[in-house]
């Protein structure tokens, strides 16, 4: 299966949890936690941002967490070099979610239209 695919399967996967998370990045921004709310979608346990939903909990194929770009760069997820260049690729949170994929076909960022 390619990449685009994949992303498909995943974009599919997720659409339950468009609503919640949703809410959960107009919160981290109306709440001046970050201008830059990330979900990081995984599978296996990870230690970036905090956990919103357990795929073993809800019997699904992900597990979320909800996490900022400030995170990331302190995590060094993200290089402090490359930090304006992902900015000015960072879509409008009000309308897309932003994802930090960890899938068996890498890490990758997506952003998700919320409608």
């Amino acid at each position: 299966m390619d990449t685009e695919k994949k992303f498909i399967n995943i974009q599919e996967e997720l659409a339950p949890y468009k609503t919640v998370l949703g809410k959960a990045a107009d919160t981290i921004i109306d709440e001046n936690v970050s201008s830059y709310p990330i979900f990081v979608v995984h599978r296996l346990e990870v230690s970036i941002g905090i956990p919103m939903i357990k795929r073993d909990e809800v019997e699904a194929k992900w597990s979320i967490n909800a996490s900022s770009l400030e995170e990331l760069v302190t995590k060094k997820v993200v290089e402090l070099k490359k930090l304006e260049a992902f900015k000015k690729i960072y879509k409008d949170p009000r309308s897309f979610l932003c994802l930090l994929l960890l899938s068996d076909f890498g890490a990758t960022f997506a952003f998700l239209p919320r409608s």
